[in-house]
């Protein structure tokens, strides 16, 4: 049974300083260093969005950061322009064992769906290639870190349990935005989809 370390979006816009800060990302990066050695695979998400991306706020006249618009695909949070392709903001944290991992991959960069999820993007039909990556690499269960746990990182562990995997989130390894009760819903939602919560 290959057991895979899927860590979500550990960049520099999510820690404390960055553009979409969550409150003591930057306090994760050890732990999740630590265990790094545990796992059979590491794998890490990016955040890779071009600067016209249709989340951003500053995209839509009138609009501030964290109000809602419709999209094709359903209600879509406005957030602060982060991680944008080419920018500081979009690197990893420093001190992230980036070398550890076996896959990089990067979501998000298509202008007009955002992408919280590591397996499909917020139209939920667009495939990241993730579920076939771990497919092939016969992975059987997952466990998820990084950030931010109400949002990416949720999202990324319900769709892995859709897929049939055997999901755990290590909320000590993880921080959350908590938008509006974001991270109470995402507990539940979790719990509902089979994913458990450590």
């Amino acid at each position: 049974m290959t057991h895979a370390l899927i860590v979500i979006d550990m960049q520099r816009d999510f820690c404390p300083g960055g553009a979409l800060a969550v409150p003591e990302g930057d306090r994760i990066v050890a732990p999740i260093n630590a265990m790094m050695p545990d796992y059979d695979a590491v794998i890490l998400t990016q955040d890779w969005h071009p600067a016209d991306h249709s989340s951003f706020a500053v995209n839509h006249p009138g609009a501030r950061p964290y109000d809602q618009v419709p999209m094709d695909y359903g209600p879509q949070v406005l957030w602060p322009a982060h991680c944008v392709i080419g920018r500081p903001g979009a690197d990893f944290h420093p001190d992230l064992a980036v070398d550890r991992a076996e896959l990089i991959l990067r979501k998000g960069f298509r202008r007009g769906i955002d992408s919280y999820s590591a397996f499909r993007e917020n139209d939920r039909r667009t495939q990241t290639g993730l579920a076939g990556y771990l497919r092939d690499r016969g992975v059987t269960r997952v466990s998820l870190a990084g950030l931010a746990l109400d949002f990416c990182v949720a999202w990324s562990a319900i769709d892995a349990a859709a897929l049939g995997l055997e999901v755990r989130v290590l909320q000590d390894a993880c921080r959350a935005i908590d938008l509006d009760g974001s991270l109470e819903a995402a507990r539940r939602s979790m719990r509902d989809a089979g994913v458990t919560l450590a």
